[in-house]
């Protein structure tokens, strides 16, 4: 636990979040974080935030973190807290109609492309941009878009994430300014793992995803 609270006292000099990565641990593990205070989690697959939804404390923030297909927002959109990874026009009118039909709003980030390896999702500053011109999006009244999310190239070159940290906090002051000035809620940078998070709060991270370096590995 001694990394768990060295992490948190440098997140608290940032002012910024933990999301402990839960995906493949146990119930009981997650509860040994829980009765430290922990209460925002994040997973990568739907049917395990479901099932462990069913089976911990109900005032747990659960954080979808991984890429979210349309047929499974059904699953999470009772309870989750905020989805990461939003990548697309129709993943988001999916998510609208989900938090509709459960009364609620429902929370996301916009993800963005910012690493160099073809696997990453996310949208291109481009494609981001022109989502955000849609009309369409006027009409989505279940979700609020509070910020982006983005994952850097996985590599021991320090200054090549560097770049794509800034690269993403540049583009989201941009966005804050044209299309959200009048959005307190649209205020959060979620960037930075186990393997970098140290950079990712020195370029603005409002949130950080940190799991196997406090947890263990899978």
């Amino acid at each position: 636990m001694n990394i768990y609270n060295e992490i948190l006292e440098e997140l608290s000099l940032y002012n910024a979040k933990l999301v402990l990565v839960s995906k493949t641990k146990p119930v009981d593990q997650i509860l040994n974080f829980y009765d430290l205070g922990q209460r925002d989690f994040g997973e990568n697959r739907v049917q395990e935030m479901a099932a462990k939804h069913e089976e911990l404390p109900k005032d747990i923030l659960w954080h979808q973190i991984g890429h979210l297909q349309k047929n499974k927002v059904k699953y999470i959109a009772p309870f989750v807290h905020l989805i990461h990874s939003v990548d697309s026009l129709d993943l988001l009118k999916e998510i609208n109609k989900r938090a509709k039909s459960n009364n609620r709003t429902i929370d996301v980030l916009l993800q963005i492309k910012i690493a160099l390896e073809d696997t990453k999702f996310g949208l291109s500053q481009e494609d981001c941009i022109f989502l955000l011109n849609n009309k369409e999006l006027n009409t989505l009244q279940n979700i609020r878009i509070c910020g982006l999310m983005g994952m850097a190239t996985f590599t021991d070159d320090e200054d090549e994430i560097i770049r794509e940290f800034k690269s993403l906090k540049d583009f989201h002051s941009k966005l804050k300014s044209e299309y959200f000035s009048d959005n307190d809620y649209f205020k959060e940078l979620s960037m930075g793992m186990s393997s970098d998070y140290k950079l990712a709060l020195r370029e603005g991270a409002t949130m950080v995803r940190i799991g196997s370096l406090i947890m263990g590995s899978r």
